[in-house]
């Protein structure tokens, strides 16, 4: 019997925590990020509601922008305490239901669910997911199923939000093939434009072009992509409780100069860091940072402690001195990203959350 994976996605996640815990904001645009101190704010978007989008309101879009295109909206700074209690409780549920489970993300995971149910029950047992998730936390998800994880994630997204659909295992191809290339995990603009110079615009395309040639244009990443577009994909749903590094990385929608708005988005990144830290039970000894500027020029700096810590405050302020040798190159920055490795779990520690 072919595998059966799901995909789940809490849909919108940070607004529909903001909404479960603030009834009065269901149904309005909400924008949770920086403070956009009317228009003149620095920062960006960290997250919007399905209303917030519906006006053209995206995640990376710096917050001055955000508040001229919709000044009405309702601004909220993030709550990453919050947030991380949630996801864990979200987590401890779907593993409730998972033969093998694995975390993606604070708000997506994996599930294995080949020994809980069969094809026939799957739906079934997919309303039953998202039920628990919804009576027990109050909030919607998304689910696809599939034979493998990149085809339920793709399912999960075409029904987004508080949607369920299920691809049967003779029916992969079928429903690949007519979907942009772009739907594909991974694939961003400079990806789709390489695979449009090639006359490959959709999924069915991207299966049918020769493997070999494929390679010559974009080296090992042909074969994940090749193998998705084909429904090949066959990667395990496994727990990670033992990561040898967490980052996050954040990329704006428009290149940022302003630098108290890129130092407020790398606040926003390490405090995204933290999170997991916490929520994994570990402590790190380095912390490193990314930036990359406009024309896809990158650069890291890292440093190590003396000893472990999760402290936040150790975090955020290391990621500022990382950083601060760039505020002067006088480029616009595309993106920025912070990373702690030399992760540690003192004993008696268990992980709450894989990293």
């Amino acid at each position: 019997m072919a595998r059966i994976v799901f995909h789940v996605d809490l849909d919108s996640f940070y607004t529909a925590v903001e909404m479960r815990e603030h009834p009065e904001l269901r149904g309005k645009p909400v924008i949770v990020g920086a403070d956009p101190n009317e228009g003149k704010g620095r920062g960006v978007v960290m997250a919007s509601s399905y209303e917030a989008r519906a006006l053209g309101i995206k995640a990376g879009m710096p917050i001055s922008l955000a508040w001229r295109k919709l000044p009405d909206a309702v601004y909220k700074r993030p709550n990453y305490d919050l947030y991380g209690t949630v996801s864990e409780n979200v987590m401890n549920i779907l593993r409730e239901y998972a033969g093998k489970f694995e975390q993606a993300s604070i708000d997506e995971a994996y599930l294995d669910v080949t020994a809980k149910t069969d094809w026939d029950h799957v739906r079934e047992y997919a309303v039953a997911v998202k039920k628990a998730v919804r009576e027990r936390e109050g909030l919607t998800c998304s689910i696809g199923v599939a034979p493998n994880k990149s085809c339920a994630k793709i399912a999960a997204a075409q029904r987004k939000p508080d949607g369920l659909m299920v691809v049967w295992p003779q029916d992969v191809s079928r429903f690949l093939a007519p979907l942009s290339v772009n739907a594909i995990s991974g694939v961003g603009e400079k990806t789709e434009r390489v695979l449009a110079d090639l006359g490959i615009r959709t999924v069915g395309e991207l299966a049918a072009y020769p493997g070999t040639e494929l390679t010559k244009v974009l080296g090992r990443n042909a074969v994940w992509l090749w193998g998705i577009a084909r429904g090949l994909e066959e990667l395990p749903v496994e727990e990670r409780p033992d990561a040898k590094s967490i980052s996050v990385e954040r990329t704006f929608e428009r290149d940022v100069d302003a630098w108290d708005a890129i130092l407020e988005t790398l606040d926003s990144v390490a405090d995204n860091v933290h999170l997991r830290v916490r929520n994994a039970n570990v402590t790190f000894r380095t912390v490193s940072i990314k930036i990359r500027f406009e024309g896809f020029q990158t650069h890291t700096r890292d440093r190590t402690l003396p000893t472990w810590t999760d402290d936040r405050d150790v975090l955020m302020n290391m990621s500022r001195e990382l950083i601060a040798e760039f505020r002067d190159r006088g480029r616009p920055v595309r993106m920025i990203g912070v990373r702690v490795a030399n992760l540690w779990r003192p004993k008696g520690k268990q992980a709450s959350l894989p990293a």
